[in-house]
C-alpha cells in the first residue's frame, strides 16, 4: 500500500483513532500531576479534545463528566448530575421556547421585512437592513435559525435587483479576451493592419462594442460583489447580536453559571445588567462592522445620498416592490401574532426589571433571592401552551350553529420538542460540571500557581491579549466548548493576578462569539458559505478586520462603561474568599516551615 492510499485511511478513520489514542497519549498526566488535580485535569483535556476534533458529538462529550468524575474519584455523581439541569439552564429552555413560539407564527419575519422597507433598497441601506434585522432577532432566537431565516429574503431581494447569479457570474466573465489561438490573432491582426492600412482608420464598433463588454462586465463585478457583502453580513450579525442578551447565545449563559460556581456572593451578573452593558457594545459593533463590509463590497457611494436615475435606480425600484409584495402577502397582523408581541415583549421587560442594579427592581416585592431569571422565563412560557391563538368570542358559548372548533394553543409541546436544541442544554450542563469539577478537586488552584508569571502584563492588556486569544481558538472549536475550557483558567488568572475577575471572564465570554473567519467557525457561517456564493478567502478577508473591531471594541466597553457598571476597579469582596483561604494555606504552610526549621 503506497503512502497516498495510507493516509487517506488515516483521514477516514481519524475520529476513530482520536477516540482511542486521546486517553492513552493523556495517561502520564496522572503521574505527573499531584492524584486528584491530575485525575480531574485528564478528564478536562479529554473533553477538550474530544471537542474541538469532534470526535464524538459535542453533547455526548458533555456527559463524560458523569461517567469519569465518580468513577475517577473527583466528585460524587450526586454533585455531578445536578450540575446538568441548574436555573441558568431553564433560562436557557425559556428563552428558546419563545423563539420557537416566534417562529412558529412567523413573527420573525414580519420584522425583517418592517426593517427592510424602513432603510430603503441602496445596497449600503439594506446591507444595514439585514445587520440590524439578524442582530436584533438572533437576540432572542438562535444565531443558527435567525440565519437561515434571514438567507432565503437576502437571495429574494438580490435577485430582483442583479437578476439571476448565473448570468451574473458569466458577465463576470472577460469576454474581450477569447482562449487559444483566437487570442494570439487577436493580439497579431491589429499590427497587420496598422501595416496594410495607410489610413489607419479605427473601427469604431469594435471600440464601442468591447467598450459596453467592458461596462458590463465592471457592473456584474460590482453587483457581484455586493451580492457577496449581503450574504456575508448575516451570519456576522447574527452573532454580534448573540452577545447583548444572556439568553442570547450559550457562553453568556455558562459565564453565568460559572460565576455561581466559582463565586456564590456574586449577583451582579443577571439579564438585565449585562443587557445594559453589551447592548451598547452590540451596536458599536455593529455599526463598525456594517462600514466596514459596506466599504469592503461596493455599498459606500454617492447613491446613498444622492438619487440617479439609471438602471441602478430602476433595479432598487424592482427590490422595493419585492419586499413591499412580500410584506401584504404577510396580511394584517393576526390574533396570534399580537398576542406573541405581547408575551415577547412581557418576556423582555420582566427579564430586563428584575433586578437592573443601577435601578430598584421588581424582585423586591419577593423574598430575597427567591426569584431569579429563570423563574421569570418559565412563568411567561408556561402561558403560551394554554393562551388560545384565536381571539375568544363570547358570543360563540350561545350561538347553537356556531362550529366547534379545536383549541389551539400559542405553541404545542410537540412543537417545542422540535425546535429547542436539547443538545446545547446537555452542553451547558457538561460546561457547569466541568466547572464544579476544576474547584472541587483543586485543579483551578494549581493552575492559577502556574500562571504566576502573567501578574508582570498589565490588566488593560491582558484584556486585549484573553480577547484576542478567545476569538483565534474559537475559529476552529465550538464557541460554548471554547467558553467552558477556557473560563475557569481565566478566572483563576484573574484572582492570582489581584484582579477583578470579571474584568478577565466578560471579554473572553464576548470574544468566543467573534467567529467571523472560517466557514467552520460557527454553524451561522457554514450555513453562509454553504450558498455557494462566498469563497473561503471572502471569509478571511472579512473577518479578519471584523475580528480586530471586536477586539477593541470589547476593550472600550470594558475600560469605560463595564469599569464603572460592574466597579472593575476594585477587587471585590465576593472574590475574597478563595483569596483568602489561600492565604490561610500559605501562611500555616510558612509557620510548619519554620517550626521544623
Amino acid at each position: 500500500m503506497d503512502a497516498a492510499k495510507f493516509s487517506r485511511k488515516l483521514l477516514s478513520a481519524r475520529k476513530q483513532l482520536i477516540l482511542v489514542l486521546a486517553p492513552l497519549l493523556l495517561l502520564p498526566l496522572l503521574f505527573v500531576v499531584p492524584p486528584k488535580e491530575g485525575k480531574c485535569l485528564y478528564v478536562v483535556l479529554l473533553m477538550a479534545v474530544y471537542w474541538c476534533t469532534e470526535a464524538l458529538p459535542l453533547a455526548v462529550t458533555a456527559m463524560l463528566p458523569v461517567c469519569l468524575f465518580p468513577t475517577m474519584g473527583i466528585l460524587p455523581s450526586k454533585k455531578v448530575c445536578p450540575q446538568y439541569f441548574l436555573e441558568t439552564n431553564f433560562l436557557f429552555l425559556s428563552g428558546l421556547v419563545m423563539a420557537s413560539a416566534i417562529e412558529e407564527w412567523g413573527l420573525h419575519r414580519r420584522i425583517a421585512l418592517r426593517v427592510l422597507k424602513i432603510v430603503g433598497v441602496k445596497p449600503a441601506w439594506l446591507i444595514l437592513g439585514m445587520m440590524i434585522t439578524s442582530s436584533f432577532l438572533s437576540m432572542w432566537l438562535s444565531n443558527t435559525a435567525t440565519t437561515a431565516m434571514m438567507l432565503p429574503i437576502a437571495n429574494a431581494i438580490l435577485e430582483s435587483l442583479f437578476g439571476n447569479l448565473e448570468t451574473l457570474k458569466e458577465n463576470c466573465k472577460d469576454k474581450s479576451d477569447p482562449e487559444g489561438d483566437s487570442q494570439v490573432n487577436m493580439h497579431v491582426l491589429p499590427c497587420e493592419k496598422q501595416v496594410l492600412n495607410t489610413e489607419n482608420t479605427p473601427d469604431w464598433t469594435d471600440r464601442s462594442e468591447q467598450k459596453n463588454l467592458t461596462e458590463v462586465r465592471r457592473e456584474a463585478e460590482y453587483q457581484m460583489k455586493v451580492w457577496k457583502g449581503f450574504l456575508i453580513s448575516i451570519p456576522y450579525a447574527a452573532s454580534i447580536g448573540g452577545t447583548a442578551t444572556l439568553t442570547g447565545t450559550a457562553p453568556n449563559l455558562i459565564l453565568v453559571g460559572q460565576l455561581k460556581s466559582y463565586f456564590p456572593e456574586c449577583d451582579l451578573i443577571n439579564f438585565g445588567s449585562w443587557f445594559v452593558f453589551a447592548f451598547p457594545l452590540m451596536l458599536l459593533f455593529l455599526i463598525l462592522g456594517w462600514i466596514w463590509i459596506a466599504f469592503l463590497y461596493g455599498g459606500l457611494n454617492t447613491r446613498l445620498c444622492i438619487n440617479k436615475h439609471d438602471k441602478r435606480a430602476a433595479a432598487e425600484a424592482k427590490a422595493k416592490a419585492v419586499i413591499d409584495e412580500d410584506y401584504k402577502k404577510l396580511g394584517p397582523i393576526k390574533f396570534a401574532e399580537g398576542s406573541i408581541t405581547f408575551f415577547f415583549i412581557l418576556f423582555a421587560i420582566l427579564l430586563f426589571t428584575r433586578d437592573p442594579k443601577f435601578v430598584t427592581g421588581w424582585s423586591v416585592f419577593f423574598t430575597k433571592g427567591y426569584v431569579s431569571d429563570a423563574v421569570t422565563g418559565v412563568i411567561i412560557i408556561s402561558i403560551l401552551f394554554f393562551f388560545p391563538s384565536e381571539r375568544p368570542s363570547l358570543r360563540w358559548w350561545f350561538d347553537s350553529r356556531a362550529t366547534n372548533t379545536p383549541y389551539v394553543p400559542l405553541l404545542s409541546w410537540r412543537k417545542a420538542q422540535e425546535c429547542v436544541p436539547w443538545n446545547i442544554i446537555l452542553l451547558l450542563g457538561g460546561g457547569f460540571a466541568m466547572a464544579k469539577g476544576c474547584e472541587e478537586s483543586g485543579l483551578a488552584v494549581w493552575i492559577g500557581n502556574h500562571l504566576q508569571p502573567l501578574a508582570q502584563v498589565p490588566p488593560a492588556v491582558a484584556v486585549i491579549l484573553i480577547t484576542a486569544f478567545i476569538a483565534c481558538f474559537t475559529e476552529f472549536a465550538s464557541n460554548t466548548a471554547t467558553i467552558i475550557i477556557f473560563l475557569p483558567v481565566i478566572a483563576e488568572l484573574a484572582i492570582r493576578v489581584n484582579v477583578n475577575p470579571l474584568y478577565f471572564m466578560i471579554p473572553a465570554t464576548t470574544g468566543c462569539s467573534y467567529a467571523f473567519m472560517l466557514p467552520v467557525s460557527t454553524p451561522p457561517n457554514s450555513i453562509a458559505f454553504a450558498s455557494g456564493h462566498l469563497m473561503v478567502k471572502d471569509m478571511v478577508k472579512t473577518g479578519f478586520v471584523m475580528n480586530i473591531l471586536g477586539i477593541l471594541c470589547v476593550s472600550l466597553a470594558m475600560n469605560t462603561w463595564g469599569l464603572h457598571m460592574f466597579n472593575l476597579h476594585i477587587y471585590p469582596d465576593w472574590a475574597r474568599p478563595l483569596n483568602a483561604s489561600l492565604a490561610t494555606v500559605a501562611t500555616h504552610a510558612m509557620a510548619t516551615m519554620n517550626m521544623t526549621g
